[in-house]
C-alpha cells in the first residue's frame, strides 16, 4: 500500500479494520497490558492487588480517618459508602486519564511500525483502550463484591453499567485518536494531557457529591464528559435508578462525534509521521 494514499476516514472502515485485525489487536493488547508488569514478581496479579489496596485505602482515609459519609438521603448510613462512591469516581476517570496520557507518545513509541513495515497504525490507540478497559474490569469486579459484601447488595439497575461506559470508551477512543497524532507533530502534548486528567478528576465529582455544590455551577461540571457517567452510574449501583435515556442518547452521540472527528484526523495526518520521525 502506497503510505501517501488516500486512506478512508469514516467511523466504519476503523469498525471493518478492528474485525479484520482482531486478533492481532488482542495480542497487542495483551502485550499492552503485560509489558507493564514483566519483571515484577506479582506479574499481572497487580492488576487485582492495587485495585484492593486502593479501595482499602479509601475506605479506611474517608471511613475511618475522616468519618465521612455521602449523606444521601435515600440510603441509610453506611461507614462503607463514601469510599465506595469516590472508588467509582476513581475507575471511571482511570479509563479516560489512561488513554489521554497514553496516546501522546504512542506512534513515536512505536516508530518502527511507521518507516519500516506497513501496519494498521489505527490499531495502537485500540490496544490502550483495551489495556484502560481490562484494569477498568478488574477494578470494577472488585467495586462490585465491595457493594455486595459492605452495602446491602444489587439492584437490578446494575446491568446498565457496561452500557454507560460504553460510550466513556467510545470517546477514549476518539481522544486517543486525536492526541495519538498530535503527539507526533508537538511533543508537548505529553505534557499538557497530564495536567488535563488531573482537572478533570477534581472538576468531575469524584471525591465529592454534585449536589455539595451550588445550584450555579452544577451545570457547568457536565461539560466534563466524567459527570454524567459518573453519577448515572452511581445511581444505577447504588440507588436503583436507571439512567436518563435522552442524556445517555446525547452523550454517545457525542462521543461518537469525538471518534469520528479523532479518527478522521489520525488518518489525514498518518502520512506525515515517517517524515517526522
Amino acid at each position: 500500500m502506497n503510505p501517501h494514499s488516500q486512506r478512508p476516514v469514516g467511523l466504519f472502515s476503523a469498525m471493518a479494520s478492528l474485525w479484520a485485525n482482531r486478533r492481532l489487536i488482542r495480542d497487542l493488547t495483551w502485550r499492552e497490558i503485560s509489558g507493564r508488569y514483566r519483571g515484577s514478581w506479582l506479574g499481572i496479579g497487580w492488576s487485582i492487588l492495587q485495585p484492593l489496596l486502593m479501595l482499602a485505602v479509601y475506605t479506611f482515609v474517608f471511613s475511618v480517618v475522616f468519618g465521612a459519609k455521602w449523606t444521601d438521603p435515600s440510603r441509610p448510613d453506611n461507614k462503607f459508602d463514601f469510599a465506595l462512591f469516590v472508588f467509582v469516581g476513581v475507575i471511571l476517570h482511570g479509563i479516560l486519564a489512561e488513554s489521554i496520557t497514553r496516546s501522546p507518545g504512542l506512534i513515536v513509541a512505536n516508530a518502527n511500525y511507521v518507516k519500516k513495515v506497513i501496519f494498521p497504525l489505527e490499531l495502537l490507540p485500540i490496544t490502550v483502550i483495551g489495556a484502560a478497559a481490562f484494569h477498568a474490569l478488574i477494578a470494577g469486579a472488585i467495586l462490585i463484591a465491595g457493594v455486595v459484601f459492605l452495602s446491602g447488595g444489587l439492584s437490578l439497575t446494575a446491568l446498565w453499567l457496561p452500557v454507560l461506559v460504553l460510550p466513556l470508551l467510545v470517546l477514549s477512543l476518539g481522544l486517543c485518536w486525536l492526541l495519538a497524532a498530535l503527539g507526533v507533530f508537538l511533543r508537548d502534548v505529553a505534557q499538557l494531557t497530564g495536567v488535563l486528567a488531573s482537572a478533570l478528576m477534581f472538576l468531575a465529582p469524584v471525591f465529592y457529591p454534585i449536589r455539595a455544590l451550588p445550584d450555579s455551577f452544577q451545570p457547568v461540571l457536565y461539560f466534563n464528559p466524567l459527570t454524567f457517567v459518573i453519577e448515572a452510574f452511581r445511581g444505577a449501583l447504588f440507588a436503583g435508578k436507571p439512567p436518563d435515556l435522552l442524556a445517555l442518547g446525547i452523550f454517545f452521540a457525542v462521543a461518537l462525534l469525538v471518534a469520528q472527528l479523532g479518527y478522521w484526523f489520525f488518518q489525514k495526518s498518518r502520512s506525515g509521521f515517517a517524515d517526522v520521525l
